[in-house]
């Protein structure tokens, strides 16, 4: 049984793109068939981290919704990528695909404008799974809630929050929490990121535990290096013995331990 997982945040800047990208490669490499879609249509960039040359993106998500296209004509096989990154190894035991939106202003401006069947948002997730014989589909979401963020959340295995040790974030995320909650999201797991260092992370997670009574699946701190590299590859594959990936790495493991119905 194919799981749905929604990574989403309250605000922008939480590190969602990378973190998804960085989880779903790590699942790939395990040997799992994995998607990702990008949702967030008004602000797309998970595509970049994977070197997808937006020129030569012939079909994107937007295409999918307006009727332009098959949703799978808009899928691209990424596992390359995971080759190049790793540079030891001509080999990947999965495969991970990604399904872009569009980068031009021209489509972002009409999705603005005029919106789109989030109905068919939907379909096109089953399609997915169904064509590409997917394990794990990964849903990037647009931050906040609005009509296809419900959507996404409401028809998830496993939602992962992600939120940074800032007081907005931690009301804006009890907003999320209640949402789901209030549509029956079978499982929730909290990633914490951008910790300082210095903090005593064993004591932030049993605060965020205690605030949302959700788990805290992985604590993700601050990193120069993660700044560094600039969303110009998987940071996990860079670095593969940092603190970082080691915890994307433990949140891999709670995902793929989990078989959540829906």
């Amino acid at each position: 049984m194919a799981q749905i997982i929604s990574v989403h945040s309250f605000r922008g800047g939480t590190g969602k793109s990378n973190l998804i990208a960085n989880i779903a490669s790590t699942i790939a490499l395990q040997g799992q068939r994995v998607g990702i879609i990008d949702t967030d249509i008004q602000s797309p960039g998970i595509h970049v981290i994977f070197g997808l040359d937006e020129n030569k993106m012939v079909y994107t998500l937007n295409d999918y919704l307006w009727g332009r296209c098959n949703i799978q004509d808009a899928a691209y096989d990424v596992t390359h990528a995971l080759i190049a990154e790793q540079r030891h190894t001509t080999k990947v035991l999965g495969n991970l695909y990604l399904i872009p939106s569009s980068i031009k202003a021209g489509e972002i401006a009409r999705v603005l404008r005029e919106g789109y069947d989030v109905v068919r948002l939907n379909d096109g997730f089953q399609e997915l799974i169904r064509t590409l014989k997917l394990d794990y589909l990964l849903i990037d979401t647009h931050p906040g809630l609005n009509e296809e963020t419900l959507l996404s959340i409401g028809i998830s295995n496993i939602l992962i929050i992600i939120l940074r040790p800032d007081n907005q974030d931690f009301q804006g995320t009890a907003v999320t929490v209640d949402v789901a909650r209030k549509l029956k999201v079978p499982k929730m797991l909290m990633v914490i990121n951008k910790a300082l260092p210095s903090l005593d992370f064993a004591d932030l997670r049993e605060k965020v535990e205690k605030i949302y009574n959700v788990p805290v699946a992985g604590i993700l701190p601050l990193s120069e290096d993660m700044v560094q590299l600039a969303s110009k590859g998987i940071f996990s594959l860079h670095y593969s013995e940092h603190p970082i990936s080691q915890a994307i790495k433990g949140i891999a493991d709670k995902i793929t331990g989990l078989v959540v119905s829906r």
